[in-house]
């Protein structure tokens, strides 16, 4: 019985730590992409029209103590496909300037091609001097270096109408295909394209005399905290808007916010702190299945064990006494059940990518299917933190699941158990 016991605890401990230790690498791993790709914050608005003044805030930033780099951004959404086809895909467009947009955020190592130079990304490969188009990895259309690519967007003015360009309403503009962008998240990597950021602009009607943008990405400095550096941004720009407020288009900036890399990305980052949540409340029930074996196994070995209770006890051992004594025997099989389950799942998490590849190699079997799931290698570093608290809980556990048991044998007299019809 004792060995069930120890096994029991070494198995849910075991459990727990592959599963949890995959789960919070997962939710580090996206939320290092989802930074990677944003920078540290984001002055900007949901709206297709964007905003206007931007030049004289950004002059701003850059003066302030708590920003290192900055970079504008134009968002809208477009038809791309091959000229002179009429299988366009809808995707959305980024205007950036890849130099300065590298130094916020991860974009210059996501490239394929330009990795080293990210001022080069939107050179295309055909003839340095066409207009580039960078696409995101997962973007379904046929890459060709030789064949342009047609980008048709529907301009608007600072009004939200469809702007007049020429005798149509739309904005067609060619360019070649230069790189891949591969940020690690499925829904940016399927659906959106970078240009460069004048060609946005245009393309988008937010060039001219009054030129707007949708967002600008900011990068605090090494020694600033996130939610100070926000803090000041947010003051700046309330005394920016309270400077333009008699401007024509001071009306583009009340839908601007500030918000931090976390707050931007929130409906990405949420669903999966939610399944971290999830997975966490469900293995708390895994410590109450060994309270109830615990107490199962106890009940057993104290129902055997009354003839030696009884005797310790009319030799003048308190109940104090026993209770300790069952309790150090619940803490020895927590102990070395927890000890067990840590050490094998240490060892099969350092080989858990192994045995992922033997399996997908002789079954084509994969944990977690990579055209779903934008990962390489499943995370597998393990957090001596995360050891301790569930080598602790796995301990606490058994303690409970002895205490009734050890309780109520403690409670009896020493004549109940030493009765012959007990013996």
């Amino acid at each position: 019985m004792t060995y069930f016991a120890v096994l029991a605890v070494a198995l849910c401990v075991f459990i727990v730590l592959v599963v949890m230790t995959v789960m919070i690498g997962l939710v580090s791993d996206f939320k290092q992409k989802n930074y990677n790709f944003v920078g540290d914050c984001v002055v900007g608005t949901e709206s297709l029209v964007g905003f206007a003044y931007y030049e004289d805030f950004m002059s701003r930033l850059e003066r302030s103590d708590v920003v290192e780099a900055i970079s504008p951004v134009v968002k809208s959404y477009a038809l791309i496909g091959p000229r002179g086809s009429e299988e366009n895909k809808d995707v959305e467009i980024m205007g950036i300037d890849p130099v300065r947009h590298s130094r916020v955020t991860g974009f210059g190592q996501s490239l394929h091609f330009h990795t080293e130079d990210a001022s080069r990304a939107f050179e295309s490969l055909l003839d340095p001097n066409l207009p580039g188009c960078v696409f995101g990895i997962d973007v379904n259309l046929q890459r060709d270096m030789h064949n342009p690519y047609s980008v048709i967007c529907f301009p608007l003015t600072a009004k939200g109408a469809l702007a007049d360009v020429g005798t149509k309403t739309v904005s067609t503009k060619t360019f070649y295909y230069s790189d891949n962008s591969h940020s690690g998240l499925a829904k940016v990597d399927g659906s959106l394209a970078y240009l460069r950021f004048e060609h946005a602009q245009q393309l988008c009607g937010m060039a001219g005399s009054d030129r707007r943008i949708n967002a600008i990405h900011i990068k605090f400095k090494p020694d600033v905290r996130l939610e100070d550096g926000c803090e000041k941004v947010a003051v700046l720009w309330q005394g920016f808007r309270q400077e333009k407020a008699d401007q024509d288009k001071a009306y583009l900036l009340d839908t601007v916010r500030v918000q931090s890399w976390k707050d931007y990305r929130r409906a990405s980052i949420a669903p999966m702190e939610n399944e971290q949540i999830e997975m966490t409340v469900m293995f708390c029930f895994v410590a109450v299945v060994v309270v109830f074996i615990v107490f199962v196994v106890f009940y057993m070995i104290i129902s055997h064990k009354s003839k030696d209770i009884g005797i310790l006890k009319s030799i003048g051992v308190s109940n104090v006494d026993i209770i300790q004594l069952f309790s150090g025997f619940a803490f020895l099989i927590g102990a070395i059940g927890s000890g067990i389950g840590l050490s094998a799942g240490w060892a099969f998490l350092l080989n858990i990518n192994k045995i992922e590849g033997w399996l997908f190699e002789h079954f084509d079997w994969q944990v977690f299917d990579r055209t779903i799931y934008a990962i390489g290698d499943l995370p597998n570093e393990v957090d001596p933190g995360v050891m301790a608290i569930i080598g602790a809980s796995a301990i606490v556990s058994c303690l409970i699941g002895a205490l009734i048991p050890s309780w109520q044998t403690a409670r009896q007299k020493p004549a109940d158990a030493l009765q012959v019809n007990q013996l």
